[in-house]
């Protein structure tokens, strides 16, 4: 993996207890920090007021369920990832923050609107060739929400599954890429609960590699 040293990431935790935020977001403290980044983790969505920080950073990684975001914050934190900050994010930390900011939701690509399944689903490679996915299976069984999502048409998307709901089925982006400016963006749907990422290894490393790709920190 051809990685940069010494990048600089931002982590914001918070919004639903249910997704555990404090928990998750320091699985990808230490992880981001074993690849060297510089990590700076909040429980307050207070620091989306520095604009001068959010434009240093090579990461921003929201993870905060539902909330609100003040016109000040939000357009900070946009304005960060279009001059180049990239923006990295897993379920609802980022799939389902701060709903009805229809700027967020197109500078992520997506967001949640449902999960009628939570049980087992498989979830596949699609046939784009990129560093995200390296080494992810063509198919791997999960087990956990299968989220149901609107998304952009315009995302790479790198991972799908099949979503079967009242005798219909149809594909469903799982995980996927796009710029917003000169920002790198990437999503994926997966990570319920932290002991998924245990669970399910292949999608742990994923999730880090995803991460890394939209700081720059490997092509």
């Amino acid at each position: 993996m051809n990685e940069s040293r010494d990048k600089t990431a931002l982590i914001f935790s918070g919004g639903w207890e249910g997704h555990f935020p404090v928990e998750t977001g320091r699985i990808f403290e230490e992880a981001l920090s074993d690849h060297d980044f510089l990590v700076q983790h909040e429980t307050s969505l207070e620091v989306l007021e520095d604009h001068a920080l959010l434009a240093s950073l090579d990461l921003i990684c929201p993870n905060w369920t539902m909330g609100k975001l003040t016109e000040t914050q939000s357009q900070n934190l946009r304005d960060a990832v279009h001059s180049g900050t990239g923006l990295g994010g897993f379920h609802g930390g980022m799939g389902d923050a701060f709903r009805g900011d229809t700027e967020y939701e197109w500078m992520v690509g997506g967001h949640f609107v449902g999960h009628p399944h939570v049980g087992e689903y498989t979830v596949q490679r699609t046939s784009i060739q990129h560093p995200i996915t390296e080494g992810f299976p063509d198919e791997q069984p999960y087990n956990s929400e299968q989220y149901y999502l609107v998304t952009d048409p315009a995302n790479e998307v790198l991972i799908d599954s099949t979503y079967v709901y009242e005798g219909k089925s149809c594909t469903m982006p799982v995980a996927w890429t796009k710029h917003w400016g000169a920002g790198r963006v990437f999503y994926s749907s997966l990570g319920h609960q932290p002991s998924e990422f245990t669970d399910f290894p292949a999608v742990k490393e994923m999730t880090v590699r995803g991460l890394l790709w939209a700081s720059g920190a490997i092509e």
